[in-house]
């Protein structure tokens, strides 16, 4: 098998199994035949483990209601899901932990340690977006709960939140990302009617923008107060100049066409520089890759590095799912395949890679620094912000 060629594609297909099929998508633990852990069927034909069936149901009544599609129904109504238990029986020893090699290694001198967790699985639903207050250091995400922006304080505490979940155009369908202005207006892209959203720090809707993108997905805020918006399907990057407090839009303009699927973007305060992740399609059978593109304010190519580049660097396969720049103009990922977070280096010295986050993470999407150097980190695996500070020991 391993000669011919198949055996990596067998580890990278059972691998997929484990995550998407195996493991129950609201504690993320794998299923198993054992009481707490064996996989039971919802009647709206959605699977979580019997745990999880058992704490969100009520304890008298039994009513529970599904954390995907909100359908009621009650505990006892639940069965065992055969097919997910015959295929636990059918991999068996095929099945392995997700490596280790990046999460067990030791912290080098330098590397990011977690000293704080805030959020969690109900206070936070399948978060998306990440972002930072710059004038009150509140810490700003966007998720499905039922209203879809969450701001936290500095102790993790929940200050506020606003953006119902609703199809009337100032509520908030299926946020993707956010973005929080220097005047503290916070913007969210909204791939439910394919629009851009303006509220204030209070969740008044300000302005809403429609009619303009096909898939607005990444958002950031520049230097200059203006907002960058990536179109995933159009695969263009967008500027926006906006008056927030009077809410008008008054100039847009296209600052990249071509692009393959952006989604993550990011701004250097340092430099002004801008990075975009793209997700071009695979090709065949096999999974996407990432690219990182790194521009310069006047939108001049500086860098650029992609999965394959950065295999020759790193021992495992990089998925690439957030961007974000640090203090000194080195551009950061998140990296959804080891679990980890990587810099890259400067855009010019392309690829200089260092592991800086290498265990404890399971699925981050979101990536922002405070002023005190934090990085804090959003895994959406785990409904969570974690706050990591350097190490220098």
């Amino acid at each position: 098998t391993e000669a011919s060629g198949s055996g990596p594609a067998l580890q990278e297909l059972v691998r997929e199994a484990e995550i998407s099929l195996l493991e129950c998508k609201v504690c993320f633990e794998r299923f198993g035949h054992r009481q707490q852990r064996r996989p039971r069927n919802l009647p709206c034909g959605h699977v979580v483990c019997l745990a999880c069936v058992a704490a969100l149901a009520h304890p008298r009544t039994l009513a529970l209601e599904c954390p995907f599609c909100r359908r009621a129904c009650r505990g006892c109504d639940t069965s065992d899901c055969l097919p997910v238990l015959h295929l636990l029986e059918l991999l068996g020893s095929a099945l392995r932990p997700a490596p280790a090699a990046h999460r067990a290694a030791p912290s080098a001198p330098g590397a990011f340690t977690c000293h704080h967790v805030f959020g969690g699985w109900g206070t936070l639903v399948n978060p998306t977006g990440l972002a930072l207050c710059p004038k009150t250091g509140r810490v700003v995400v966007a998720h499905d709960g039922r209203r879809r922006v969450k701001i936290f304080d500095s102790g993790g505490g929940c200050a506020h939140q606003f953006g119902e979940k609703g199809e009337g155009a100032q509520d908030i369908r299926y946020p993707l990302d956010v973005t929080v202005t220097n005047d503290c207006h916070v913007v969210v892209t909204d791939a439910g009617d394919r629009s851009i959203k303006v509220f204030d720090f209070f969740g008044q809707v300000k302005l809403v923008i429609g009619g303009q993108f096909s898939l607005p997905w990444g958002v950031e805020t520049t230097p200059q107060n203006g907002v960058v918006v990536t179109d995933a399907e159009a695969g263009s990057l967008h500027l926006l100049e906006v008056d927030f407090p009077e809410g008008v839009l008054r100039r847009t303009e296209k600052l990249q066409v071509h692009l393959s699927n952006p989604r993550g973007v990011a701004v250097s305060w340092l430099t002004g520089a801008i990075a975009v992740l793209e997700h071009p399609p695979g090709l065949g059978t096999g999974a996407c890759g990432t690219t990182v593109k790194v521009f310069s304010p006047s939108m001049q190519l500086v860098g650029q590095v992609d999965t394959f580049g950065l295999s020759l660097f790193f021992p495992s396969r990089i998925t690439a799912s957030a961007v974000t720049f640090d203090h000194q103009g080195n551009v950061i990922v998140a990296d959804t395949s080891s679990q980890a977070v990587l810099c890259l280096g400067k855009p010019e010295e392309f690829p200089v890679l260092k592991p800086m986050i290498t265990h404890g993470l399971s699925h981050p999407v979101a990536l922002t620094f405070t002023k005190e150097n934090s990085l804090l980190v959003l895994d959406s695996a785990a409904h969570s912000i974690k706050v990591y500070k350097a190490d220098w020991g």
